[in-house]
Parts: structure tokens; C-alpha cells; sequence
């Protein structure tokens, strides 16, 4: 497969837009989302992240670290009225559950819809396709596809359209354009040991867009190692570059899929506040189930 041959939707909402595919949330989509929330039970879909602390030497650990966030608490002293801390996030790491913003994927020197990445970003930040665009945040109706339901996938397993179709038909419902789905395969990326990881395969990115997803997320990626005869990086490099679908990375679906489970409901709103940090190509968020 070559580019030329996958849908791309560079171009379908106008030369400056930054919203990408979130332009399918329609009033119709938002309204359909508001009517899953019936009983006001919530659930995250985010990951638990546990910062290591900035300070070394007596005061902290001796050996390096990788996690995501790191911290530094303010102390200044017993009884004072307030505390707080400095943290350092690293955005596009596993262990965060993050939102990739259309500045965060570039092709042929190009971000969508196909700004030059000289136009797009400098050294003081993204100026076209940054994450701030999101502010008024996503409201739409959510969609657990569970591609494993009570287990996990296989390692190296390939991702398809069919396998999509089949956790929509165990769920008993059709995934809506301007809807957001949420992909459960069972798998940590951070914990995960050193097997094979799944991914999505440009076939499952085809449907993504035969069905109009607004917005993706979910514990399944781009396979580690790239699988074998696909396209590596296919959620990034087709679903976010191609289908400016933007993603939320590292989520984790597992409570999701209990409480889906325990109602017997794979349906529900879907919400996500990102915060109003400008000139960023991605942002941590969390992102809530509401049923």
C-alpha cells in the first residue's frame, strides 16, 4: 500500500483547519453522547502515573529513572498554610495518557491539513495544529470495543476492520460518525514484559474512517516490533496524519470494560477537558466514561 492509495481528509474542513476529524462531533454526535449518561456513575480511562522525585543524592533514589513525570516538592516548613511541587511531564510517553494534537505528526515536511512544518512549529512552541485548539473539550458518545473480553490479545496480533466489527457486534451497536471509540486489547505497554505488542493495521485505520471516528483511544498502539508486512506506525501515520483523527495515547480501558460489564451497557458519553497549555503538539488528560 502506498500513501497515495489510503483516504486522506486533508482538505475537507478548509486549507487552516486544527480540529481534524473532532469536526465530525456534530450537535447530533454531542446530543447523542448527553443521552448515555443516565445514572451519572463516571469512570476514567486514564492511566495511573507515580512521579520520581527531581532530587538525587541523600534526599532521593541513587538510580536513574524513566517514568514520565518527574517532581520536586516546595517545602517551606511545618505548618505552613500551603504546599506544592514542580513537575517535569514528558507528553509522549507511555506511562502518561495523553492527547496527540494534529502538530504532532508531520509527513513530507508537512502537518495537516499541509502546513509546512516551518509555518507550523519553532522553538517557542507549536503555532498550527497545538493542542490548545481542543480547549472546549470533546463531548460525544463513546464506544468500548473490547477485542479480547476477559483476557488479551495475542502477541504480534494484527488488528483488523474484522476484529472491529466483531467487538461492535458483541456490543450490540454500530459505531456513529463523530463517535469516539475505545479499544481495549488487554495489553500494558509499560508492564507489559518483552513480548510482541499488538497493533492497529492500515485496514483497521480504514474502517476508523468508513465509520466516521471522531476520536481514537485505547491500549492498543502501533505494534512493537512493527508487525510484519504492514505499515508501520499506522495509527500514528494514517489515523492521525492521514484521517487527522487526534488520539489519546496510553489510555486504559480496564475499569471501562468492568463497569461496561457489570451494566451491560458498551455505550456511554465520552468526555475529555484538555488543559489550555498553548504552543503543545500533545497534553495529558483524562479522560471520563459517563453512563
Amino acid at each position: 500500500m502506498t500513501e497515495q492509495d489510503f483516504p486522506s481528509n486533508w482538505g475537507r474542513w478548509g486549507s487552516d483547519d486544527e480540529l481534524g476529524a473532532v469536526n465530525l462531533i456534530t450537535d447530533e454526535a454531542r446530543a447523542r453522547g448527553a443521552a448515555e449518561a443516565r445514572t451519572g456513575r463516571t469512570v476514567s480511562i486514564a492511566r495511573v502515573t507515580t512521579p520520581f522525585p527531581l532530587t538525587g543524592g541523600p534526599l532521593g533514589a541513587a538510580t536513574a529513572s524513566t517514568t514520565a513525570v518527574q517532581t520536586a516538592m516546595l517545602f517551606t516548613g511545618f505548618g505552613a498554610p500551603a504546599m506544592a511541587e514542580v513537575m517535569i511531564v514528558t507528553t509522549h510517553h507511555a506511562e502518561v495518557t495523553h492527547l496527540d494534537a494534529m502538530g504532532h505528526w508531520a509527513a513530507g515536511g508537512k502537518v495537516y491539513p499541509g502546513v509546512d512544518v516551518a509555518d507550523s512549529s519553532g522553538p517557542t512552541g507549536v503555532r498550527h495544529g497545538a493542542a490548545e485548539v481542543y480547549g472546549s473539550g470533546f463531548l460525544t458518545r463513546g464506544v468500548l470495543l473490547d477485542l479480547a473480553p476477559g483476557g488479551r490479545l495475542a502477541p504480534a496480533h494484527p488488528v483488523t476492520g474484522a476484529d472491529l466489527d466483531a467487538a461492535a457486534a458483541r456490543a450490540g451497536t454500530e459505531v456513529l460518525p463523530g463517535d469516539a471509540i475505545v479499544v481495549r486489547g488487554g495489553w500494558d505497554r509499560v508492564n507489559g514484559g518483552d513480548e510482541p505488542e499488538p497493533g492497529m493495521t492500515a485496514d483497521a485505520i480504514r474502517w476508523m474512517h468508513a465509520h466516521g471516528v471522531a476520536v481514537y483511544a485505547g491500549d492498543i498502539g502501533d505494534a512493537r516490533p512493527p508487525l510484519v508486512a504492514g505499515v508501520p506506525g499506522a495509527l500514528h501515520f494514517l489515523a492521525l496524519g492521514r484521517l487527522a483523527i487526534p488520539l489519546v495515547d496510553a489510555a486504559d480501558p480496564e475499569p471501562l470494560a468492568a463497569m461496561c460489564t457489570r451494566l451491560g451497557r458498551w455505550t456511554f458519553q465520552f468526555v475529555i477537558g484538555a488543559p489550555r497549555i498553548a504552543g503543545t503538539t500533545g497534553l495529558p488528560v483524562n479522560p471520563l466514561a459517563v453512563f
